[in-house]
């Protein structure tokens, strides 16, 4: 029963138009699931390029996404083993500076819970970005992302935070060696677990 009350609500997401009045162009919610999938990403909205495409991920971010968690896109997009549910589904405009609003505050509460209860083969959620780990991870989040990213460990097996995979984030990469070394690896080992 789970398939079918899964297209329904992805149905009544793609519908959604809650933010609408908020919005500077017309919302195009983005998710992907099946109710199969073990792995779930929770990013945080899509930008410019998605909104355009309606896919999640077709972007530079998305590339090293891939790159981080060792999968191809074939099976990045397979919905019948990873699902991606953003924080917010419709991309939130710029701001002044041509940087992505943060996602909007309305989808999450409205969305998340709705989603998770109809996704029952998830055994690994990726939080990508502080509002994913905010909402999901609650008091259990650090002081800041990269204690909490630094802290994976500790949210297993069923969370592991991580950066955003932008390019803007290359500066801290740099300056966190410990993320390439150690956090990778097990976000791969997981990963392969759970597809293999």
């Amino acid at each position: 029963m789970a398939a079918p009350e899964l297209d329904r609500l992805l149905d009544e997401i793609r519908a959604c138009r809650v933010c609408a009045e908020a919005m500077p162009h017309e919302p195009r919610p983005v998710i992907r699931a099946g109710a199969t999938a073990r792995i779930c990403i929770v990013g945080q909205a899509p930008g410019t390029r998605v909104h355009a495409s309606g896919k999640p991920f077709t972007d530079p971010s998305g590339d090293r996404l891939r790159e981080w968690m060792g999968v191809d896109e074939a099976t990045f997009y397979d919905t019948s083993r990873i699902a991606i549910v953003p924080m917010g589904f419709c991309f939130p405009g710029l701001d002044a500076k041509g940087g992505d609003l943060p996602p909007r505050r309305e989808c999450a509460p409205l969305w998340q819970t709705k989603v998770r209860e109809r996704l029952p083969n998830v055994r690994l959620t990726l939080l990508v970005g502080q509002y994913a780990q905010r909402f999901h991870l609650g008091s259990r989040m650090q002081q800041t992302l990269t204690k909490t990213v630094e802290r994976a460990g500790d949210y297993g097996p069923d969370y592991l935070p991580l950066p955003h995979p932008s390019w803007r984030n290359n500066a801290w990469l740099k300056k966190n060696p410990w993320f390439g070394a150690r956090i990778l690896p097990m976000l791969r080992r997981r990963i392969q677990e759970l597809l293999s």
